[in-house]
């Protein structure tokens, strides 16, 4: 209703503005449409010889010119009456009757879901080397962080899930070799203050602040495939097959 209300308004303005520029025009200020040609004539001959100095010369005065025959207008002091007046009407209107909102609550069902808390493979340690067991295990996601000690992922004694496997490892001081079956497509990002990286015999270059990526010819197409990101501070990487 209240947005009815303000398009009527403002196609009366409209209409009543129309009319008191054509009164204006046809009765009272029958120079203001030579003044607006002039202005516009101005402005188009000026950008046609710029970049010439005449021609911004010429096209700034058609600009100043214009904008001072829109001012002297009676139907722009309208048009500027017909906006204060119109803020004006609604702000009272506001006051007097303030639009309330009020926000549709749907109430559903909230069902209660179920957390399974699984043991992980590794926890985080300050000191002391790692290894997965020399026996099958069930594979679960890594993401651990360890201070100083060495450790060592065999993934030859678990069965990897379909898709992408993670191993996240952030390490202050020590090393990281990680065994990977012939099968299966790697992917590694690896960042070191100082060390190596040695991914399936290559690279192996000491690194000095760095980041390396590498990444098997199969891994985007691959059904089984292993994402390996490490961050150490000093410590070597390396991956191999086993």
């Amino acid at each position: 209703m209240q947005f009815k209300m303000n398009s009527d308004y403002t196609k009366k303005a409209v209409l009543f503005g129309i009319v008191v520029l054509l009164l204006e025009v046809l009765f009272f200020n029958h120079g203001v449409i030579f003044s607006l040609l002039v202005a516009i004539g101005m402005i188009y001959f000026g950008r046609k010889k710029m970049p010439r100095q005449s021609g911004k010369l010429l096209f700034w005065l058609g600009i100043i010119f214009f904008v001072i025959c829109i001012f002297g207008m009676m139907t722009f002091k309208f048009l500027l009456l017909a906006i204060l007046i119109h803020f004006i009407i609604q702000y009272y209107q506001s006051k007097k009757t303030p639009q309330v909102i009020q926000p549709t609550i749907h109430k559903e069902e909230i069902l209660e879901e179920k957390i399974i808390e699984t043991k992980p493979n590794f926890e985080n340690t300050l000191f002391g080397d790692r290894k997965t067991p020399d026996h099958v295990y069930e594979w679960k996601d890594i993401n651990i962080q360890s201070g100083i000690g060495d450790t060592t992922i065999d993934l030859s004694y678990t069965v990897l899930p379909k898709g992408e496997t993670v191993i996240f490892i952030r390490k202050f001081v020590g090393n990281l070799q990680v065994l990977i079956p012939y099968d299966i497509e790697v992917s590694v990002h690896h960042s070191s203050i100082a060390g190596k990286a040695n991914v399936f015999q290559y690279g192996g270059d000491k690194i000095f602040n760095q980041s390396v990526q590498y990444e098997t010819e199969g891994y985007d197409k691959a059904e089984q495939k292993v994402k390996i990101f490490t961050s150490f501070l000093v410590g070597d990487l390396e991956v191999k097959r086993v």
